[in-house]
């Protein structure tokens, strides 16, 4: 019973997969965005691989430009397979028409059956207390909340011309210690999940930025924490470095070489006495 969900019967993984819902090692995969992704092309994918996935994301409010019937099969075949589904970023686009459309957001993403509203609040210039009051009434409505922090170099203060390299690493420095004082701020006042966006850290950068990784998951935990994984190198990085417990949020077409790799099938095993 254990191995039902491989089309044999004996084992071969170094780490075995606990059932859903995880606490950790949590695969999210990137729904309907780049690829047109309707029910019967997630139910393919769903039937071979929904055992190792365990969220779908919107991205980039494509919900927004589906039929509702559409949205609610997707959602409702998500559940089928106990996966959760993330609305993604759109609550900025609706905060810029203020609190009451924001409101009326968090009730419709729960009638086509959300499970998480995502809260890119980054692209607004928000202040903290706003965002704690966000993550209080996404939860008051029943729905887990999951903020997204860009930890990138320059988005909280502009900086100045003329700066040293010492003065601007301090500068930095203190940037991300601020984002990640944030994040902490946003898990007390309940909210579920961070999410880390790839951008500033392993993507767009001259080098990737390991120890920022490192002082988020050291301050935050692998339990409270989703990295983005934009692509296999990135996720091969983090389970190399910090084991198959890490929650990774990838697109679709990498769930195969994701699990491979969370399992020990393939690459490298430093976990297996976990």
């Amino acid at each position: 019973m254990e191995f039902q969900f491989r089309s044999y019967s004996f084992p071969s993984a170094s780490y075995d997969r606990p059932e859903k819902p995880r606490l950790h090692g949590v695969t999210e995969i990137r729904g309907p965005y780049s690829t047109v992704m309707g029910p019967r092309y997630l139910e393919d994918i769903l039937e071979s691989k929904g055992h190792f996935v365990d969220g779908l994301k919107f991205s980039g409010g494509s919900f927004s430009l589906m039929p509702r019937e559409r949205v609610k099969r997707i959602t409702a075949l998500a559940h089928k397979h106990g996966i959760y589904v993330n609305t993604g970023g759109w609550a900025e686009h609706m905060l810029k028409k203020g609190l009451p459309f924001f409101n009326e957001y968090v009730q419709e993403c729960k009638d086509l059956g959300f499970d998480i509203v995502e809260l890119g609040t980054d692209f607004l210039d928000l202040q903290e207390a706003d965002l704690l009051r966000l993550i209080r009434l996404v939860k008051n409505a029943g729905l887990q909340a999951k903020p997204e922090l860009v930890f990138e170099a320059g988005r909280i203060s502009s900086g100045q011309s003329g700066k040293g390299k010492t003065a601007q690493v301090q500068e930095e420095s203190q940037e991300f210690d601020i984002l990640i004082k944030r994040a902490e701020r946003c898990l007390e006042a309940g909210a579920d999940m961070i999410m880390v966006e790839a951008q500033g850290l392993t993507q767009n950068v001259p080098s990737w930025r390991t120890d920022v990784l490192a002082e988020i998951i050291g301050r935050l935990g692998l339990e409270r924490t989703m990295f983005e994984a934009h692509e296999p190198k990135v996720f091969q990085w983090f389970l190399n470095n910090y084991g198959p417990k890490v929650n990774l949020f990838v697109n679709h077409c990498d769930v195969v070489e994701l699990e491979n790799l969370r399992s020990g099938t393939r690459g490298h095993s430093r976990w297996i006495s976990l």
